[in-house]
This record gives C-alpha cells, sequence and structure tokens, in this order.
C-alpha cells in the first residue's frame, strides 16, 4: 500500500480526493494522509516515515508549496513530490522542477490524469527502492562472495556456471586468534561476539588492502585467499600487518585478553570452485587440495604470534623477507617430515 500525503489549503479537495480514490483506498492500494500547509506537512512527515508521495499546492499559508519542495529535498531525496496548483505559468513550473517535483499538475484537477501520474511516480519510487535495494544486497554479498560468483550473476547458464571449476596458482592464508575458545567459555555472549568482530574487522581490512579475499571465517580463524600477480608476498605482507596491528593492542581489561596469533600460508596450484548441496541451495566458492591442506597444518603447528611457510614458498620470497629455519614438522597424510621457515618482522 502507497502512503500519500496530500497538502493544500482547501479543505474541499480532501473530500474530492476521499470519494475519487475510495476504491483503491478501500482495497488498501493508497492511504493518503493531509495537511493544510507546508508546516503540518513537515510534521506529517516527521510522524509518517513510509510516505512515498507528496500532492502540494503552491499558494499556502504560513509555508508555501515550493519552500516545502526544497525542505523535502533537503531531508529526503528519495521521496517525490507532484504539484498540484492554480498557478500554472512556466515560471512556477520551472521553479518548481528545479526544486525537486517529479511532475507538475494544474487545477481544476483533471483526476483520470492525477491518478496515472500518481500511478507513474510511485512506479519510479518502486524502481529507485528495487535499485537502492540490489546495491545494498551486492554490498552484503560482496562481502561474503568471491567476486568470480558475483560476475556471473544476471546470466541465464547460472546454474550450470555455478558447478565449473578450475585450477589456479594462488596463496592461501590461516589466521588464528589463539585461546580464543577460553574467553567464549567465560564472558557473556555479546561480548565474545563483538570483541571477535573488532578483531576480525581489523583483520579483514589488512587482508583486502592486499587485494586478499577473505574465503571464509572458521570459528575464531580467517582463512583468505590471494590471487594475481606476487600473490605469494602479498599475502605475507596483510599476514604481517595483521600480526603487528593485533601485537600493538593493548590488552582489554574487562575480558582480561590480548590477541596473539598463529598463522600458516602455502602458495601453489589448488582447485577453485563452488562446494556445497545443491539440495539445500547452499555453495561455497572456496579453494581446496593439497596447499590449502598444508596451510591449515601450518597454522596449527605455528606457536603464538609466528607465521609459518614451507621451505619450498622461503625460496620464492627469501630475498624480499627476513625468515629463519624452524625445522621439519610431520604432517597428517604426508610421509616425510616438511622442512618450515618462520616469517620475522
Amino acid at each position: 500500500m502507497a502512503k500519500i500525503l496530500v497538502v493544500d489549503d482547501e479543505a474541499d479537495l480532501e473530500i474530492l480526493i476521499k470519494q475519487r480514490f475510495r476504491q483503491k483506498i478501500r482495497q488498501k492500494e493508497y492511504e493518503f494522509v493531509f495537511a493544510l500547509n507546508g508546516r503540518e506537512a513537515l510534521e506529517q512527515l516527521e510522524k509518517h516515515k513510509d510516505i512515498e508521495l507528496v500532492l502540494s499546492d503552491i499558494n499556502m499559508p504560513e509555508m508555501d508549496g515550493l519552500t516545502l519542495l526544497s525542505k523535502i529535498n533537503e531531508n529526503n531525496s528519495l521521496l517525490k513530490s507532484i504539484i498540484v496548483s492554480a498557478y500554472g505559468d512556466m515560471e512556477n513550473i520551472r521553479t518548481a522542477m528545479n526544486r525537486g517535483a517529479f511532475d507538475f499538475i494544474t487545477k481544476p484537477v483533471d483526476f483520470k490524469d492525477l491518478e496515472i501520474t500518481i500511478d507513474r511516480t510511485l512506479a519510479h519510487v518502486n524502481q529507485i527502492k528495487q535499485t537502492l535495494k540490489a546495491m545494498k544486497e551486492n554490498d552484503i554479498l560482496r562481502m561474503y562472495v568471491d567476486e568470480t560468483v558475483l560476475n556471473f550473476m544476471g546470466q541465464k547458464e547460472v546454474e550450470t556456471s555455478l558447478f565449473e571449476n578450475e585450477t589456479i596458482e594462488a596463496t592461501v592464508a590461516f589466521i588464528d586468534i589463539v585461546e580464543f575458545t577460553k574467553i567464549s567459555e567465560t564472558r557473556p555472549p555479546d561480548v565474545v561476539v563483538n570483541l571477535l568482530n573488532d578483531y576480525f574487522d581489523l583483520m579483514v581490512k589488512e587482508i583486502i588492502n592486499q587485494k586478499g579475499i577473505v574465503d571464509k571465517f572458521m570459528g575464531d580463524c580467517i582463512m583468505a585467499v590471494y590471487k594475481g600477480p606476487f600473490h605469494l608476498d602479498r599475502a605475507i605482507d596483510s599476514c604481517l600487518a595483521i600480526k603487528n596491528k593485533l601485537m600493538d593492542l593493548p590488552e582489554r581489561e574487562e575480558e582480561d585478553f590480548k590477541p596473539m596469533l598463529s598463522i600458516g600460508i602455502n602458495s601453489g596450484e589448488m582447485i577453485s570452485g563452488n562446494i556445497g548441496s545443491c539440495t539445500l541451495r547452499r555453495l561455497d566458492y572456496t579453494v581446496i587440495g593439497d596447499i590449502v591442506n598444508v596451510a591449515a597444518r601450518l597454522q596449527s603447528a605455528a606457536t603464538i604470534n609466528q607465521i609459518l611457510i614451507t621451505a619450498k614458498n622461503y625460496e620464492m620470497i627469501k630475498e624480499s623477507f627476513n625468515c629463519k629455519e624452524v625445522g621439519s614438522i610431520s604432517m597428517k597424510n604426508k610421509k616425510d617430515p616438511v622442512l618450515v621457515y618462520e616469517v620475522l618482522n
């Protein structure tokens, strides 16, 4: 149901409006609110936040229609107005349009023309709302979904495309907040969630700064993927930045907690695609493979505030970053121990 504000100092217009649109009012297509001048109109707009359209006269006491148009445009640029006035000269029409009027109708009112104009204006309002909604949904979606998936949206072959996969060269990082589980066992849920979100927000900013993608949040751990030129270097840069930012944070006295990290990074060939259930209609655009598994194992093996990489990765970045050999560690599903290095500040 569309809510419409009618602003006119002629009391008879309220009766005429209710008579002419009685069917749409009865069918709950239109709901009308009335005001006798611009000042009352602003009060009604404050009271009824869901008004979508204003029909306003020009010549009224206390505040005229053109002044009202300026006020509406200042406070709510999405609210559309139609001027309904006997003053139909070009100067008034141009002034009204310059102040944000969507259309102009002259008195005496042709109610058939008014109804067509109202419907057209409301359709325009709905189109703007849908556009804004889509923009908002896409902004939210981009927080969770890889750009590749979004590029498929709107295409006819979306259903089949979503199940395509590819092999890519990339770097994956697992960034875990050490011992955060202890807080979740001793503090209220709101405190735990807000604190974790604060830490995640800081971490995500550094990932994005290096053009990384937040693949998923896993409890108190972030899985991030870096693609494109120098993806390993960018992954290490962002992880070092995250480590330094969190180390610089003061201890939260209320929670008795200072954030510390354990990080595993690995680079190489991995499978990229949508993994999930068609039945549940839940898909997760992610990367899988041995490179990813090793990164997760490196994170598990890392001690407090330690960033671990494999010897193979070390050979790729040793001229750019200061590292030290940690030694060989055993990994699940690996026949031989894996030599690892720690990336230093």
